[in-house]
C-alpha cells in the first residue's frame, strides 16, 4: 500500500545511501516456512535460466496479470516470481514460496533487510535479491519490511534514453543531479519491485542533499529541514505512481508558482528552474495553461490534482516523471529548436512541455503492464502533439502536423515487443503509433465520438495498469468498429498497407496488398468533383463503376497512413 523511500545524495563521490520501507498486505498465508525452491518449469526466450510461471494477482493494487517470467531490469537473467509482492500495495504469497524478490541494480548493494526487528537473510542473483521471509505471513495482515542500501549507481550514459543518474554541473559549475530510468528501471537507484505492472497506492520520497542544493521530487513538499550542512526535503505522492516515474532532482533551483482553473477545480502549478533561468522560465512556462486546457478537453481532467503539476529543469532533455515533469529543452520552442514534423507547426510551441505533459494521461494515468506495449504510452502522447496544434491553430493544422510526423517512420521492426522479457518494440511506437491513431480517427469520422472515446480511456482506466490488448478492445467497442486487423497490421508488422488500383474508363478496381490476413480497413477516396467516397478494399479485387477520376489518378485522403500504387489494366 505504501513506499517510504529515504535517500541521501552525495554528489562529491557520486553515491547514494538510504532505505525503503514497504508496507503491504498478505492475501494468502505462506503455510510451512521451510525452504521450498520453486520448480523451474518454463524457460524465458533468450534467457539463461528457467523460471516458473504462476498466475500472480495483487487485488487492490494496479496489478492483475499473469507474469510467466519477470526479467530483473538491467540484468542478464530472468528471475522467478512465485514470491511476488505488490510493491507498496498488496502481496500474494504462494504456498510454494518463502522468498520476496526485490530488485536493485549493481553496483548498488543491499546492506540489510529487517522485518519485525529481525534481520532477514537473502541471496543475490544478478540484480535481484531473494529475501527469506522468517516471520509468518498471515492472511489479511498488514506487514512492513525495511530495505537498507548504498553504493554508486550506474551513471547515465545518454539520459534520458540510456539512463541512470546524471551527476552534472550547471553553467556556473554548481552540482546538478537528476534521475532518468524509464525502460532501464527504477532499481538503478533505489530498491523496489521493479515491475511496470504494479504500483504503490501512494509514496513518500525523502531526499537529503548538501545544503547548497534544493531537492525536488514528485507530489507535494511536506517538510524542509537543514542540519549539519545538509538539507532534507520530504515529498508526498497521494496517488498511485509507477516506479520509473519517481524522480530525483537536485540543483540550485528557485521556485515560482501559479494556479489553473481546471475541470476538477484549482490545480497548483509549481515551477523549479535553475535560479539564473527564472526570467526565461516565467515566459516559456506560460504555455502550460494552454496545454492543460487542450488536453483536459480531449483527454479529461488532469489525473493528479491531489499532487499538483510541476516542471523541473534538468540536465537532460526531459522525462514524464509523474506530477514532476523533467524539463531540459533550454527554453526553446520546438524540439531543441527543431520541428520534428517538418511542417513549421512544431516551432510554435515547446515540445518537451507538451509531449512530456501528455504522458500524464497516457503513460502515468494509464500505464501498460509490460513495456512490450509501450505504444500505448508513446502513440497517444505523440498524437497529443497534433491535438495541441489543432487546439491552437485549427483541425487542418493538426492534421498537417500528424501527416508530417509520418515521414519519420522507419519500419525497422514491429511496434510491439516480446512479452514477459522486458523488451520494448520499435521506436516507431511514437510516429507510426500516432499515424495509426490519426488513421483510426478518419475511419470513425465523428470527432464527438472520437473525443468521447479518448476521454473514456482516461476515465475507464484511471490510475490503472493495462494491457495493450485491453486498449484495443476498448477502442473497437466504443467506436462500434472492429479495429482488430488494423492494430495487427500497424503494431505487429513492418508493412504499410498498399492500396493497389486500376482504372478502365469510369471503372475503378482496387484491393489491399502487403496486409495481414483479413485486413479490411476502409479508406476515403475522391471523385473528380471532389466528393468523398469510403471504399472497403480486401485482398481480392473489387470494382466501383461510374467513378469519374481526375487525370486518371485516384486521389486518396492523405490522412490515412497507407501507400498507393496504380497498376496497368
Amino acid at each position: 500500500m505504501f513506499y517510504d523511500l529515504k535517500v541521501s545524495v552525495s554528489p562529491s563521490d557520486s553515491s547514494l545511501s538510504g532505505s525503503n520501507r514497504i508496507r503491504y498486505k498478505v492475501l494468502e498465508e505462506t503455510g510451512n516456512m521451510e525452504d521450498k525452491t520453486p520448480e523451474r518449469s518454463k524457460k524465458a526466450p533468450g534467457s539463461r535460466m528457467d523460471v516458473p510461471s504462476p498466475m500472480i494477482k495483487a487485488p487492490g493494487s494496479r496489478m492483475d496479470v499473469p507474469t510467466p517470467m519477470t526479467k530483473a531490469p538491467g540484468s542478464m537473467i530472468d528471475v522467478p516470481t512465485p514470491m511476488i509482492k505488490a510493491p507498496g500495495s498488496t502481496m500474494k504469497v504462494l504456498n510454494s514460496a518463502i522468498e520476496m524478490q526485490i530488485d536493485l541494480m549493481a553496483p548498488l548493494q543491499l546492506d540489510s533487510v529487517v522485518q519485525e526487528g529481525r534481520q532477514l537473510t537473502y541471496r543475490r542473483d544478478g540484480d535481484a535479491y531473494f529475501i527469506q521471509m522468517a516471520a509468518p505471513q498471515n492472511k489479511e495482515e498488514e506487514k512492513e519490511i525495511y530495505l537498507y542500501y548504498h553504493g554508486r549507481p550506474r551513471v547515465a550514459r545518454n539520459a534520458p534514453w540510456d539512463g541512470g543518474i546524471v551527476w552534472g554541473r550547471d553553467s556556473l559549475g554548481r552540482r546538478w543531479v537528476a534521475s532518468a530510468c524509464q525502460g532501464l528501471g527504477a532499481s538503478v537507484w533505489w530498491p523496489c519491485k521493479d515491475l511496470q505492472a504494479d504500483e504503490p497506492d501512494s509514496q513518500r520520497i525523502t531526499l537529503t542533499v548538501p545544503q547548497d542544493m534544493i531537492a525536488v521530487s514528485n507530489g507535494r513538499l511536506e517538510q524542509e529541514k537543514q542540519e549539519g550542512g545538509l538539507a532534507t526535503y520530504i515529498w508526498m505522492v497521494r496517488n498511485p505512481i509507477n516506479n520509473y516515474n519517481v524522480a530525483l532532482n537536485a540543483g540550485s533551483y528557485v521556485h515560482f508558482g501559479d494556479t489553473y482553473a481546471g475541470e476538477d477545480g484549482r490545480l497548483s502549478l509549481d515551477y523549479w528552474p535553475l535560479d539564473y533561468n527564472l526570467k526565461k522560465a516565467e515566459k516559456q512556462f506560460e504555455q502550460v495553461k494552454s496545454m492543460l486546457n487542450c488536453f483536459e478537453h480531449w483527454f479529461g481532467p488532469y489525473p493528479w490534482y491531489k499532487d499538483g503539476y510541476k516542471l523541473v529543469e534538468t540536465p537532460h532533455l526531459g522525462m514524464e516523471h509523474q506530477s514532476c515533469i523533467a524539463y531540459g529543452n533550454r527554453y526553446m520552442n520546438g524540439y531543441l529548436g527543431s520541428d520534428l514534423s517538418h511542417t513549421g507547426w512544431g516551432l510554435k510551441w515547446d515540445f518537451i512541455i507538451v509531449h512530456e505533459s501528455g504522458h500524464e494521461w497516457f503513460g502515468n494515468n494509464i500505464t501498460t503492464k509490460d513495456i512490450a506495449d509501450m505504444w500505448v504510452h508513446e502513440a497517444f502522447t505523440t498524437y497529443s502533439e497534433a491535438l495541441y496544434v489543432e487546439c491552437l491553430f485549427g483541425k487542418e493544422a493538426g492534421a498537417q502536423y500528424a501527416r508530417g510526423m509520418m515521414w519519420n517512420i522507419k519500419n525497422d521492426r514491429p511496434v510491439t515487443g516480446h512479452y514477459g522479457v522486458h523488451e520494448e518494440g520499435s521506436g516507431d511506437m511514437y510516429n507510426k503509433g500516432a499515424g495509426m491513431l490519426h488513421t483510426i480517427r478518419q475511419i470513425i469520422n465523428d470527432d464527438t465520438k472520437w473525443r468521447n472515446l479518448l476521454r473514456g480511456l482516461g476515465e475507464t482506466f484511471r490510475h490503472q495498469t493495462v494491457t495493450g490488448a485491453r486498449i484495443q478492445e476498448y477502442i473497437s467497442a466504443q467506436s462500434g468498429i472492429d479495429f482488430t486487423r488494423v492494430f495487427q497490421q500497424y503494431l505487429t508488422t513492418t508493412q504499410i498497407p498498399l492500396l493497389e488500383y486500376k482504372i478502365a474508363g469510369n471503372r475503378l478496381s482496387y484491393r489491399w496488398r502487403q496486409v495481414v490476413e483479413g485486413f479490411d480497413m476502409p479508406v476515403r477516396v475522391y471523385r473528380a468533383d471532389g466528393s468523398p467516397v469510403l471504399i472497403y478494399p480486401s485482398a481480392s479485387w473489387k470494382t466501383l463503376d461510374n467513378f469519374r477520376l481526375q487525370r486518371k489518378q485516384l486521389k486518396v485522403d492523405d490522412n490515412f497512413f497507407i501507400r498507393t500504387k496504380k497498376s496497368p489494366v
